[in-house]
């Protein structure tokens, strides 16, 4: 479990840097999506992930990992949109737009530990392409709640869905991280 502490916070440094360089060119412009905003952006990720899985052809030259870190960072934004709600021009600083991201990664990655603890670490034995399925359904989810206005009879809130994506998406980094060194250690052999 220490190990996946650490590849875990690995991926999140990677996201973490890239959100705060896109911070500072940026400011907090994203601070005026609506939530369904969010939800189909992470969507247009994941279904790129997807076809990037399935087509050989590659017209853009960009991989699935830049497509899991920015499934990451708009989930956590999302996280803080339920937080904070949506405004009409950009409010954060860039040190209080780190001080959530952090705040919401650490909440996400305790969760990731209880239910970790309570699977046994199964998704070390998925493949990446079921956890982009599962991040697919995730968002479909969301979508139907947020459809039905945030209400829901039985089932956990759209901010579960969220960290439970970013956990997906963390976990099919760690894979794709584990893959590439793997790769490069037998080209070097």
């Amino acid at each position: 479990m220490q190990h996946t502490s650490e590849q875990y916070d690995a991926v999140i440094k990677t996201c973490r840097d890239l959100y705060e360089k896109k911070m500072s060119d940026y400011g907090s412009a994203w601070r005026i999506l609506r939530l369904p905003s969010l939800t189909d952006q992470i969507f247009i990720k994941a279904q790129r992930i997807r076809s990037l899985q399935e087509n050989e052809v590659r017209k853009v030259d960009e991989d699935e990992r830049s497509e899991f870190i920015g499934i990451i960072n708009y989930s956590i934004m999302a996280l803080i949109q339920l937080e904070k709600g949506v405004v009409e021009q950009p409010d954060l600083s860039l040190e209080e737009a780190l001080t959530l991201f952090d705040r919401h990664t650490a909440e996400t990655k305790s969760l990731m530990e209880k239910k970790n603890h309570d699977y046994g670490e199964a998704w070390r034995d998925m493949r990446v392409s079921s956890l982009t399925d599962l991040i697919l359904q995730k968002i479909l989810r969301v979508k139907q709640i947020e459809d039905n206005k945030g209400k829901t009879l039985v089932s956990e809130g759209i901010d579960a869905n969220y960290q439970d994506m970013v956990n997906y998406a963390v976990f099919a980094l760690i894979h794709l991280n584990a893959n590439a060194a793997s790769s490069a250690n037998q080209s070097t052999a």
